[in-house]
């Protein structure tokens, strides 16, 4: 899978000034609305379900590991609970980490893994945010735009903007929309994701909740519907969790 927007492929040569301005031309040329052929409803990765098992999207889950300065970039590629592909790749780091700048650290290496990967999936599933950003271009908004799919972010912490209800203590299930603030570039009070409970314990009401953003071609509400269904019986959605073993398989084999 190649970049279908190379002009927006991360580039850690150039300075902040100028990654900061990239980054708000991907805002501007990101959707942050519905454009998928798949019903949601498909999308599940349980083994048992009404959807019929071909009639499930491909579904992606990216994340990485690292190895002193090297990224171990891991893509899974599922139907439903059956993988189909898994692609990687281990990539040298140019530069460190800045704060609402990583995916110019990280993009690049996870762009090198879906080169290696033969299947085009309907919908992928970034470890980190999407929207949810100073310059509404997180990882998952950046990679997204520049691969022209369908995608979200999932983070566990909040990068930035202002949740309408208090995040502490709450149930499975529950969410809240996460609003723009000052620290984001769009209009206060634009919903730029939710704070999502995906699982809780009666015996620990202490699990955080996920921040859940789209990142292209998905709006805000879907986006967050869809991290609930891909959320199987872990507090991160399946995709994730499985391209982050993978990840950290692929490092064993890279050490060995």
């Amino acid at each position: 899978m190649i970049p279908a927007r190379p002009e927006f492929v991360p580039d850690p040569t150039l300075s902040r000034e100028e990654m900061e301005t990239l980054q708000r031309d991907i805002a501007h040329a990101a959707r942050f609305e519905d454009e998928f052929a798949f019903d949601p409803a498909a999308v599940s990765t349980a083994e048992t379900t009404l959807v019929p098992q071909e009639e499930r999207p491909l579904v992606a889950g990216v994340d990485q590991a690292f190895l002193d300065e090297k990224a171990v970039s891991a893509v899974v590629v599922a139907r439903g609970p059956e993988i189909v592909e898994r692609a990687s790749a281990v990539t040298d780091l140019s530069i460190p980490y800045i704060p609402g700048l990583l995916s110019f650290r990280e993009g690049g290496p996870i762009l090198d893994a879906f080169e290696n990967l033969e299947t085009d999936p309907d919908f992928v599933v970034f470890d980190g945010s999407g929207r949810i950003h100073f310059r509404q271009a997180g990882l998952a908004t950046h990679m997204g735009v520049v691969l022209d799919v369908p995608s979200v972010g999932v983070a566990k912490g909040l990068l930035c903007g202002t949740p309408r209800e208090s995040v502490d203590e709450r149930p499975e299930g529950w969410r809240t929309a996460i609003e723009a603030n000052d620290r984001v570039d769009a209009p206060d009070g634009t919903v730029i994701g939710y704070a999502f409970q995906s699982r809780q314990y009666a015996s620990s009401r202490k699990i955080n909740p996920l921040y859940v953003s789209p990142g292209h071609r998905v709006s805000a509400a879907t986006t967050v519907d869809l991290v609930e269904r891909l959320c199987d019986s872990y507090k991160l959605p399946e995709p994730t969790r499985l391209a982050d073993a993978y990840a950290d398989e692929v490092k064993r084999d890279y050490t060995a």
